[in-house]
């Protein structure tokens, strides 16, 4: 499955906003699969990971974020569910799992509805290590300033917004994935 094929049904190429979505999908796809890499012990599945985290955002457009170039009519923090609704239409369920569960470090329902998001009230925690993958790689891009990577300071101040569950799911991945 070539993942282009998907963003280009619903994004138009040379577009900002098509720009931002495959810089940014590409820069966490790169991080993600060298992460693998260097793990070789985590048995992921690396076409697997090429292929969703090129899609994780794929939901953005539906989004309400114009300093992104975002002009859909729900918030930002749906993108995500938004996303997975999108990719298991294309017939790919296991693909709509990591756009759910890539927001902050993922969500418990707990977090949901203490935080009171207008998103589904389920867990959306990353499983596999896959999705952990991904979701960790996102964290050091933001789309907002797409190529420069963040230090892992920022990150985890940004985290912090996602109380402190977030933070030690971020925690825990940097124990496992950097060397």
């Amino acid at each position: 499955m070539d993942p282009q094929i998907i963003i280009k049904k619903y994004y138009t190429p040379g577009t900002k906003l098509y720009d931002i979505l495959v810089d940014h999908s590409q820069l966490v796809t790169e991080k993600a699969l060298a992460i693998a890499n260097v793990h070789p012990e985590f048995n992921a599945d690396k076409q697997f990971i090429a292929e969703a985290a090129m899609l994780h955002d794929i939901g953005i457009f539906l989004t309400d974020a114009p300093d992104i170039e975002c002009h859909g009519a729900r918030p930002y923090i749906c993108h995500g569910t938004l996303g997975s609704e999108l990719l298991k239409k294309e017939g790919l369920p296991r693909h709509a799992l990591v756009c759910e569960r890539h927001t902050g470090a993922g969500l418990s329902l707990d977090e949901i509805i203490a935080q009171n998001l207008p998103i589904p009230h389920r867990d959306m925690l990353p499983i596999s290590i896959e999705e952990q993958i991904i979701c960790f790689s996102d964290k050091f891009y933001s789309k907002s300033d797409p190529l420069k990577e963040k230090s892992l300071d920022k990150i985890r101040k940004s985290m912090a917004k996602y109380g402190e569950a977030s933070v030690h799911r971020f925690e825990s991945w940097c124990k496992l994935f950097l060397l």
